[in-house]
């Protein structure tokens, strides 16, 4: 549905986050690409603040510069990218609603920028443009910041059932009448296989290797591949190239005879759906547990924020931490915490 179509501004991609991980002192490779809602600004926000208020001290001795400002950062990109189709463009948050997961980032990042926090029944397509209900009558939206994945954004031009999207809201996207970000089909480069390619497509589409190393990955689907990863999976890390957040992953050196058996025969039955990586010594920062100060793996997601002026990172991120020992899964959604980011001015 995306081929021929340009995206208001020639942006696909408006926020993306980008999980970085260092496995010695000068070496970082790129763990995977969140290109389709990524999500995790909200505690980056939070932890400076919680941070600003319990130790104000580090922050007058330190030149550390701020996060506060992201939200009113993303409020002038997605205006930016919205010029061609109203100068003073009205900007919505699109929510699955109140039991997703991210809805508290959803109703933070509304709240900061000063706009409409929405669910798809809020909305209607008017003659090919998008409408917002409210209590005064109905008012066009210009930029709808969606935080829904693509098959739920419209009921006619995806999935049928999804009850969270507005019909024709897609069209509305394809006649130009809105923005959306990011756009439908930029997820993409979130895909595990897809993350396989992507050094090659920077080299073909840049003219130059990516600066950031990705990590090797063998493709199960490859048969070449597929044997290396099944004589070798108890020193390997196993993942659904759909997966995310932890889940439907193995952690060879983590699992027991009886998990690598039953992921082996996962791997034999439909190879095509797993990729594997080597096991990376993930590096380590100091957490606070009852026995006191203890290592534990992290990483770090900077978020990237892309219109047709400007693309700038954050200088701060979301750094993830296992707080398990041992532990080498970062996602808060398998227990993971998170921490400041100091990005220091020199």
């Amino acid at each position: 549905q995306m081929c021929g179509f340009k995206p208001p501004g020639g942006i696909y991609t408006h926020v993306v986050g980008v999980d970085i991980v260092r496995t010695d002192v000068n070496e970082f490779f790129v763990l995977e690409d969140n290109a389709r809602v990524p999500s995790g600004v909200s505690y980056m926000i939070e932890n400076r603040a919680t941070m600003l208020q319990m130790f104000p001290e580090l922050f007058t001795s330190n030149h550390i510069k701020q996060v506060s400002n992201y939200p009113k950062q993303l409020f002038r990109s997605l205006a930016a990218g919205a010029r061609d189709i109203a100068d003073n463009p009205n900007i919505a948050v699109l929510t699955p609603g109140i039991f997703n997961s991210a809805y508290y980032e959803h109703s933070f990042l509304a709240d900061e920028m000063g706009v409409d926090l929405l669910q798809g029944s809020d909305l209607e397509v008017r003659d090919g443009k998008v409408m917002i209900r409210t209590t005064a009558g109905i008012e066009p939206v210009d930029v709808i910041y969606r935080r829904i994945d693509d098959e739920f954004i419209d009921p006619l031009s995806f999935d049928p059932q999804s009850v969270l999207g507005t019909p024709g809201l897609f069209d509305a996207y394809r006649s130009g009448n809105v923005m959306l970000a990011n756009a439908p089909g930029s997820g993409i480069a979130d895909d595990k296989a897809i993350y396989s390619y992507m050094p090659a497509i920077i080299e073909f589409y840049m003219g130059a290797k990516p600066l950031l190393n990705n990590i090797p990955t063998w493709r199960c689907g490859n048969p070449d591949d597929l044997g290396y990863v099944l004589d070798n999976l108890a020193e390997l890390v196993v993942k659904e190239v759909h997966g995310s957040g932890g889940y439907g992953m193995l952690v060879g050196p983590a699992s027991s005879q009886r998990e690598l058996a039953r992921f082996r025969q996962k791997l034999i039955a439909n190879p095509d759906n797993y990729v594997a990586q080597p096991t990376l010594s993930l590096s380590t920062v100091p957490i606070l547990t009852k026995a006191g100060l203890a290592p534990r793996h992290v990483d770090l997601r900077p978020f990237v924020l892309v219109s047709p002026n400007e693309i700038s990172v954050t200088p701060g991120g979301l750094t993830r931490v296992a707080l398990k020992k041992g532990s080498l899964v970062v996602n808060s959604s398998q227990g993971g915490g998170t921490k400041d980011t100091w990005v220091l001015e020199y």
